[in-house]
């Protein structure tokens, strides 16, 4: 049987050697791609509607919780499309944001389209396209 010191000493190099094997696979330099933040800036300058612009007006607030209610309610939609903005002014409503697919995109506005009719309903949806790896 080995003295006591002797394992203690084992255990603590068996873990130093662990936590630098963890060190250095984390300090690896990933690809570029890889590590590129999410970034909307520039989506979120360009020029139209914005969802800090959405009235307080009873009818629009409830316009948006229909449109919104119908959007979350659907499961076939990704959770982008759940997602995407929806802001009613003076009875009209804009989408905006990401979905992964013209289906998608086409479901939803169709979901605008049946709460406060045609041609009110400005589309600003952008269909992403989603890398192979996510």
């Amino acid at each position: 049987m080995q003295p006591p010191k002797s394992i203690w000493r084992r255990l603590i190099v068996s873990v130093s050697i662990l936590l630098s094997g963890l060190i250095f696979l984390y300090m690896q330099p990933q690809p570029a791609n890889s590590r590129q933040a999410a970034d909307n800036t520039k989506t979120n300058e360009s020029a139209g509607v914005t969802a800090d612009q959405q009235k307080s007006d009873p009818t629009d607030l409830e316009i948006t919780r229909r449109i919104r209610r119908s959007i979350v309610h659907d499961k076939s939609l990704s959770v982008d499309a759940h997602n995407v903005k929806v802001i009613a002014r003076d009875g009209n409503v804009t989408l905006k944001g990401p979905v992964n697919s013209e289906a998608e995109k086409a479901n939803i506005e169709a979901k605008a389209v049946a709460i406060v009719g045609q041609g009110k309903v400005n589309d600003e949806i952008k269909v992403i396209a989603k890398k192979p790896n996510s």
